[in-house]
């Protein structure tokens, strides 16, 4: 890789541009009255939430051993996705590169900000080729690169992640949504290695908080900076922002919440083996399955006859249905309901 200088990468006017300051959030007072924000006097959340999210920040920078100035907040890890695409990627002009299959989103942000969606097919293993990852880096030319780890809807890590974030002339987003089930060591540990590196985080997943939207991009503080300068102002609301606080604290109730769904995937697994309409369970380190169906159609359809939804993922990966995993009560209800077809 050549010299990384990040200006090189970004967006001429968003360079140009200002970030929204709380002069509030950025100040410390004893016994403040606020009438700077138009806000109601009385209610119970009449206050706009801290545009900073400097308490969450400090927490996670604790947590993940970095510093706080590399830590930006969204809502959801959607929010982040696009505002990588707004500051890196001018519309009309530069391209996203990637994987296919992979998370759909990627192409819908890029494709709302009017770049070009490179898709680059992975092998019948579900992996990346070296050779045609580097032939269509070097012909595309694609300003960022979003690579999900473990990928979603096919449930495997991806191995070598540094040879391609060294070999990639842009930005490299891993989003690691599923990185507390899988086991592997997270991408936040290269950040200080390499300067074009994003890594996504979320508490949708492993800590059980879809609801609230929030997720997490780790980056250099340069890349950070610019993140904020693009997000709105109070993009994250107190309610989310307080109960994820309140979850950082409680690291035995995630460790035992974790640990149940590994065991549950372990369980779904023995008895999944067991079905006969199933040709192929392939490997995951996620908390979800893409399995290989015996006339796809049919399973889906008596899967939603007993209200069980799933994500029917044929046409694009033939006779493939990708089942996450539930409770005890859940799983077993799916497993009754495919031994009946």
């Amino acid at each position: 890789m050549k010299e990384f200088n990040i200006k090189d990468l970004v967006r001429k006017n968003i360079l140009e541009l200002q970030p929204y300051v709380s002069f509030r959030d950025n100040n410390t007072f004893e016994n403040p009255v606020f009438l700077d924000a138009n806000e109601s006097a009385f209610g119970e959340l009449n206050r706009y939430p801290d545009s900073t999210q400097k308490e969450l920040k400090q927490k996670l920078a604790v947590l993940k051993d970095v510093s706080a100035k590399q830590i930006a907040v969204g809502n959801g890890s959607d929010e982040l996705i696009d505002l990588i695409v707004k500051v890196f990627c001018e519309p009309k002009k530069d391209a996203i590169l990637m994987m296919n299959p992979s998370f759909a989103m990627y192409g819908f942000y890029a494709s709302v900000n009017e770049n070009k969606v490179v898709k680059l097919n992975l092998n019948e293993n579900f992996e990346i080729d070296k050779e045609e990852f580097l032939k269509i880096s070097n012909e595309e030319k694609p300003k960022v690169f979003f690579l999900c780890s473990p990928n979603n809807p096919t449930g495997n890590s991806i191995e070598d992640i540094e040879f391609y974030i060294q070999n990639f002339e842009g930005i490299v987003v891993v989003d690691e949504a599923y990185i507390e089930f899988s086991g592997k060591k997270s991408c936040v540990e290269l950040l200080e290695k390499f300067p074009n590196l994003i890594v996504l985080q979320t508490f949708s997943k492993a800590w059980g908080m879809a609801g609230a939207r929030v997720g997490i991009a780790y980056a250099s503080e340069e890349i950070i900076q610019l993140i904020n300068t693009v997000k709105s102002p109070y993009n994250v609301n107190s309610l989310s922002l307080n109960k994820i606080s309140e979850l950082i604290s409680n690291k035995e109730f995630i460790k035992s919440n974790i640990e149940y769904t590994l065991n549950e995937i372990s369980w779904l697994r023995n008895e999944l083996e067991t079905i006969n309409c199933i040709k192929k369970i392939f490997p995951s380190d996620a908390n979800f399955f893409l399995i290989q169906f015996e006339n796809v159609d049919k399973v889906y359809q008596k899967l939603l006859e007993n209200e069980i939804l799933t994500s029917k993922r044929s046409p694009q990966i033939p006779d493939c249905i990708r089942i996450n995993v539930g409770n005890r009560e859940e799983n077993n209800k799916l497993i009754n309901v495919l031994k009946s077809i």
